[in-house]
């Protein structure tokens, strides 16, 4: 079975200083018997999304991937979104992706994950529309990391995570914009606030990785889900994706074998 763990299923261990990246590494492939990892940026600097570490760091990282037959499936990046309002920041913002971008590379990731950004607070709750200005830049901006993708071996796309992408609406017009094959989509399942009963299915198409959460593996549906998207063409990793406030070792073990079964009917 392809399955991976979430750097963030640890966060909590790690803000207690009871795990580094080589101990989640460690964790992943001996614990827990795996050979694949989603990794978080958050996991260099405690949630410190501005830092940015030497090549000689992430180089022994990568070192430590290939002595344990590791392989990334996925680098999901925080801090370093496309959109915000204010354009200085807005290339703040560009510059910090093209160093993740160049970390990605080092590591030798399969997928990276690089938001959509916004921050779209309303009476309503969300308002998660986008103007002409910021669809076209976000599109450009994913347009030109497709393209390095390309050039480097990796798939590129938000998660829908903040901002427009928590709409499978808006998340369908900017793939179908953007038009690459290196472009995709992570697919945190069930996490909507538009077209909820049906947005995993709207983005199938374009699913190039998956989180599964506690909720979303205990639901009714999920072998369903797991169908509608295998049936849609995806042959990737089903990941989990699970910060548990406590015993995060024994949750994320439970969170495994509760995917793992979910597999294995889908299977049958």
């Amino acid at each position: 079975m392809k399955l991976s763990i979430g750097g963030y299923s640890f966060f909590n261990t790690h803000l207690e200083d009871k795990m580094d990246i080589f101990g989640y590494l460690e964790t992943v492939r001996y614990r827990y018997g795996l050979d694949s990892i989603d990794f978080w940026n958050g996991q260099f600097a405690k949630g410190d999304f501005s830092y940015i570490p030497e090549d000689s760091y992430v180089q022994k990282i990568r070192e430590a991937l290939d002595e344990r037959e590791l392989t990334l499936v996925n680098y999901a990046v925080d801090g370093a979104h496309i959109w915000h309002s204010d354009p200085e920041e807005r290339e703040r913002l560009y510059e910090r992706a093209l160093q993740h971008f160049h970390i990605a590379e080092i590591l030798g990731a399969k997928t990276v994950r690089i938001d959509t950004g916004g921050v779209f607070a309303s009476q309503d709750g969300f308002d998660i529309s986008m103007s002409d200005e910021q669809f076209e830049y976000i599109v450009k901006r994913y347009k030109e990391f497709s393209e390095r993708g390309a050039n480097n071996g990796y798939m590129v796309g938000p998660e829908n995570h903040i901002g427009p992408s928590l709409s499978p609406i808006q998340m369908k017009k900017i793939a179908e914009a953007v038009d690459h094959p290196n472009y995709g989509i992570l697919l945190h399942l069930d996490r909507w606030q538009e077209e909820a009963d049906k947005g995993d299915e709207i983005v199938a198409p374009w699913v190039y990785h998956t989180h599964f959460d506690a909720r979303t593996a205990k639901a009714e549906d999920a072998e369903d889900k797991v169908k509608m998207l295998i049936e849609n063409g995806y042959d990737g990793y089903w990941g989990i994706e699970h910060n548990a406030e406590k015993n995060q070792y024994i949750e994320t073990e439970w969170l495994i074998s509760s995917v793992k079964r979910i597999l294995a009917n889908v299977e049958q």
